[in-house]
């Protein structure tokens, strides 16, 4: 019995010691990785730091978090995040965010985001690299604001990022479950009478591959680029609207697609009217463009669906025989 005993407090005293070790260490990792952004110029400032969860996990909270990148004028900052981990394995990290507001901010331009239950996942393989296996954001309800203002909120948001079998590669998904457009957006498309305060479907699958694995150096140097995009299925309903789109994209090294997404819309008249009121379709393309939408939904049976294709070719995009204009660049800032 004394000698069990001798083993359990032996092997106790081994884990503290790894646990405590390994809880530094983290903890060091990560403040260590504050200071290097300073040292290349970003602001990275936090109050302070401390590290709990013995004896299975680590958890290191960082108070009054703040990160800004002068170079493509993002910022943000929070009251704390945390970052929890089995004390086995550091590179499954969980990290979770205050329930109290955050700022993110673009430029002169920033946003309030309140979320509850809002939290991150990493999963990393082993290694200095510190490759992306799996990043996950999920979120309770949620809300976005701009000087008070609503812009977006929803009851639920789930965005999903995972590495296929093939390690540039990456299978993406995204639902948002009651998503709701603020106010300033619905008056914009002139909406608020005719349409639901709430999508009823809001939902992304795709794979996308890039020119490079997502590991530290996505943060510390460049960006991985995408080189191909995989769209399975983008579905949106939102009361009488329904919108529907797949297709494959190739994009070279200017950020420039060229490939075919297949398009569904019903109550696509809607459609152009938003487009319209937004000034997204000029006034006087409204005509030109609805009759000849209205004569191609003729030729599928249902005046009120349409079947196109954006087509896009030599840096423009179309829709079906209907130029649009330059095509957006596919560029990760």
């Amino acid at each position: 019995m004394r000698g069990l005993i001798r083993v359990v407090i032996f092997l106790t005293v081994i884990w503290s010691a790894y646990w405590f070790v390994a809880g530094f260490g983290l903890r060091n990792a990560i403040t260590a990785w504050f200071d290097k952004q300073q040292e290349q110029g970003w602001q990275a400032d936090f109050s302070d730091v401390s590290t709990a969860g013995y004896p299975l996990r680590h958890v290191t909270r960082l108070n009054s978090p703040a990160l800004a990148d002068p170079v493509n004028g993002t910022a943000w900052s929070a009251d704390w995040i945390e970052f929890q981990s089995p004390a086995i394995w550091p590179g499954r990290q969980v990290l979770r965010f205050a329930d109290t507001p955050q700022r993110l901010s673009y430029f002169d331009q920033t946003a309030t985001i309140k979320a509850s239950d809002l939290q991150a996942e990493l999963q990393l393989q082993p290694g200095v690299a510190l490759v992306l296996e799996k990043m996950a954001l999920t979120a309770g309800s949620w809300l976005i604001t701009d000087d008070a203002e609503a812009l977006a909120g929803g009851d639920t948001l789930t965005l999903v990022m995972e590495q296929t079998s093939i390690p540039v590669t990456y299978a993406i998904g995204a639902r948002i479950d009651g998503f709701t457009p603020g106010d300033g957006l619905r008056e914009l498309m002139r909406s608020a009478t005719t349409l639901p305060q709430a999508f009823e479907t809001l939902e992304l699958d795709m794979t996308a591959t890039f020119n490079k694995p997502w590991d530290r150096t996505a943060l510390e140097q460049g960006r991985p680029q995408p080189v191909m995009i995989d769209l399975n299925l983008a579905e949106m309903k939102w009361g009488a609207l329904r919108l529907f789109a797949a297709g494959e994209l190739d994009i070279d090294h200017q950020g420039i697609p060229t490939g075919e997404i297949a398009v569904k819309a019903e109550n696509w008249r809607d459609m152009i009217a938003m487009a319209n009121a937004a000034g997204a379709l000029p006034d006087q393309a409204v005509d030109p463009v609805t009759r000849a939408l209205n004569f191609m939904a003729g030729l599928g049976g249902n005046p009120n669906a349409l079947d196109l294709q954006l087509n896009f070719r030599d840096g423009f995009v179309a829709l079906g025989p209907l130029p649009l204009g330059p095509a957006p660049r596919l560029i990760l800032r």
